[in-house]
């Protein structure tokens, strides 16, 4: 053999039996993570589950808060976690006329289109405008001309600019625009038109750290592999590169704001506030960019099989935000219970986490295989990740220094631009939330929180309803994670004996990576 070629081959053989070392220490389930979940679900428990559902289905009426009367503004409540806070005030009896909903785009779904939904107010604004929040919150109440005083104001903040594909400072203002100076302006219109309360949504990637997923050979796992997340103050990164990305830099920033408001003046009294962290995704039905995204798209490249995840079902994190207003009124009110305002607190489902392969067993078989999930090479992709960023970040740093060749440089316009290292910090380490706090009785300083549906019981009703149609979907499900599509996969999926009633064009008319604003 030509002495030429034994240079490049040794190479490619190296790098091969590289990939496949890596590979095997990145897809191992540490004994840290497997504490928390010793058990894979199996297909005869997914049927079972099914089975119970039908005959008994969760219902979880019992745990809203009653009635307030009050009236409410819903940031970003058109759009999935806020759409459903919408949902339950509705569900519990709340006036429609009283609710206000401002976000960055009209609601596409049917449950927020109809029945008592119509009657919401919904304004169109970008919450990063001061002047369109301020017209929003002081727009007239049909109740404003009643005699006798008029009903406190709850505000709940859900709006969210989701770059989590970003972690290079330089960047960071894009996330922060939405996120931190969107939240300032909040809390100020808030606190200009008398609001007594207001619930954040913070997210529960705030604590997670920064790993690196390219091992030396005699490494066995990447630092922080395993990250046990409640709500000390000790965990949370204190550096910007400690973070796993800008989102949670940005988020971590407005969620200081919002506490630091706490008990502050009001034009009618004190703003009493609070903050939610829920872990670590919030999916199901109306729109998730997570297990929902997976139905849209149906052909679901992964890699992330062995992570184990605690989870988040919309319908308990939405839940969980009225008890916090609950537990905040009880204080105004003079509850002798122990002062949470301007606190955080972790939420997750009830039950032991899953990892992704569980979560990808239940939606596979309730698909009858028409969604997929074709195994991709770790390493080989974070390897990838890496030279999409110097792509990104390089045309990024020519734009802002102002040479004319940059524009000569096509932008990533497709989903590929998810694939940073940024999103192997969020998706392949084992996240374990403990929401104990949370779930303590007001009496000892908790929510009451209890959350009705497990993740996997979480995802039956997601399936459920994107079959039936029912929640409808939202175009930021096709926004999220790598649609690469391959063709073997695809046929594949196409061999799926399941009929989805709700089918969704692929072709949604929209950039995949327009900054979202609705949590």
């Amino acid at each position: 053999m030509e002495s030429w070629v034994v240079g490049p081959l040794l190479a490619v053989v190296l790098l091969f039996l590289y990939i496949h070392l890596n590979d095997s220490r990145l897809t191992r389930i540490p004994d840290g993570a497997l504490a928390f979940s010793p058990t894979r679900c199996t297909t005869e428990e997914i049927h079972a589950t099914a089975a119970r559902l039908q005959a008994a289905p969760i219902s979880i009426l019992d745990q809203i808060p009653p009635k307030t009367g009050r009236r409410y503004l819903v940031v970003g409540g058109a759009g999935f976690l806020g759409g459903w806070i919408v949902r339950k005030l509705l569900d519990r009896g709340e006036d429609p006329r009283r609710i206000r909903v401002l976000d960055i785009r009209a609601p596409a779904r049917a449950d927020l289109t109809t029945g008592p939904a119509k009657d919401v107010h919904f304004i169109l604004g970008d919450i990063s405008d001061s002047a369109a929040v301020e017209a929003a919150f002081n727009a007239p109440w049909p109740d404003d001309n009643s005699p006798g005083p008029l009903p406190q104001i709850t505000v709940f903040h859900t709006a969210a600019s989701i770059r989590f594909y970003e972690k290079s400072v330089s960047l960071l203002f894009h996330s922060a625009r939405v996120n931190v100076r969107g939240t300032e302006n909040i809390i100020n219109a808030s606190r200009a038109i008398g609001a007594t309360i207001m619930v954040y949504t913070s997210s529960g990637s705030v604590s997670i750290r920064r790993s690196r997923f390219l091992l030396w050979p005699w490494e066995k796992e990447p630092p922080s592999f395993v990250q046990v997340i409640n709500e000390d103050e000790a965990i949370i990164p204190k550096q910007h590169h400690h973070f796993f990305s800008n989102y949670a830099v940005s988020k971590m920033d407005a969620e200081r704001r919002v506490r630091a408001a706490d008990k502050t003046g009001s034009r009618d009294g004190v703003l009493r506030t609070g903050c939610l962290r829920p872990g670590n995704g919030v999916f199901g039905p109306g729109g998730d960019m997570l297990c929902g995204a997976y139905l849209v798209r149906k052909v679901n490249p992964t890699w992330m099989n062995s992570v184990v995840q605690n989870f988040a079902y919309v319908e308990n994190a939405a839940v969980a935000h009225l008890l916090y207003e609950q537990r905040l009124i009880e204080l105004s009110n003079g509850s002798q219970n122990p002062d949470i305002g301007g606190q955080a607190f972790v939420i997750r489902d009830p039950g032991p986490p899953p990892t992704y392969g569980d979560v990808y067993s239940v939606l596979s078989t309730l698909t009858e295989g028409e969604t997929t999930f074709p195994f991709l090479s770790p390493t080989l992709m974070i390897l990838i990740s890496h030279l999409i960023e110097w792509y990104y970040v390089s045309r990024a740093w020519l734009l802002a220094a102002g040479y004319p060749v940059a524009h000569k440089i096509p932008a990533l316009t497709s989903d590929i631009m998810n694939l940073q290292p940024s999103l192997f910090n969020l998706v392949n380490v084992h996240l374990i939330f403990d929401d104990s706090r949370a779930r303590l009785p007001p009496e000892k300083g908790g929510l009451g929180y209890k959350g009705a549906w497990t993740t996997l019981e979480g995802l039956h009703k997601t399936v459920n309803e994107h079959k039936s149609g029912v929640s409808g979907f939202e175009q930021r499900s096709d926004l999220a994670g790598i649609g690469f599509r391959f063709g073997l996969a695809k046929a594949k999926a196409q061999k799926g004996v399941g009929n989805v009633g709700a089918k969704v064009s692929e072709n949604i008319c929209i950039d995949p990576v327009q900054p979202l604003t609705s949590a």
